[in-house]
């Protein structure tokens, strides 16, 4: 019987909690050793594609392919999880526009009003001094 613990970092060169050792995303050595690492690599665009149409089947949203390919091209430079996250507002803009499909206006539009995490932490550190610190 083996045990299974699965877990995902960024982490990169950083200091193991509770110690003055610093260690590849914070483990410790001898637990790093005992550790199978999968590296992973970002998606491509079209994987995006086939995930953000299965997505919207599931949730019976009806998309035009020209937002089908905007979305994979947004989700090329932000994430997966953005643009799948933009599903629902963008569904909300096509509806209030009138339109059962979401369209590349749509998603456009919803992009706009929105950031990605990699655009919201670029501001934070753009505009620090803006923002109470300790």
């Amino acid at each position: 019987y083996q045990r299974r613990v699965h877990g995902a970092t960024n982490r990169g060169r950083c200091k193991v909690r509770g110690t003055d050792m610093f260690s590849p995303h914070g483990l410790p050595a001898d637990l790093l050793d005992r550790l199978l690492v999968i590296k992973t690599v970002p998606y491509k665009p079209e994987e995006i594609l086939a995930i953000v149409r299965t997505r919207a089947e599931t949730e019976s949203l009806k998309l035009d392919e020209e937002a089908l390919k905007e979305l994979s091209e947004i989700g090329s430079r932000t994430s997966l999880r953005y643009v799948v996250q933009m599903l629902t507002p963008a569904n909300i803009i096509s509806r209030t526009n009138a339109r059962d499909v979401i369209t590349k206006s749509d998603v456009q539009e919803c992009d706009s009003l929105f950031l990605d995490a990699k655009a919201s932490a670029k501001t934070l550190v753009e505009n620090a001094n803006a923002y109470i610190t300790q």
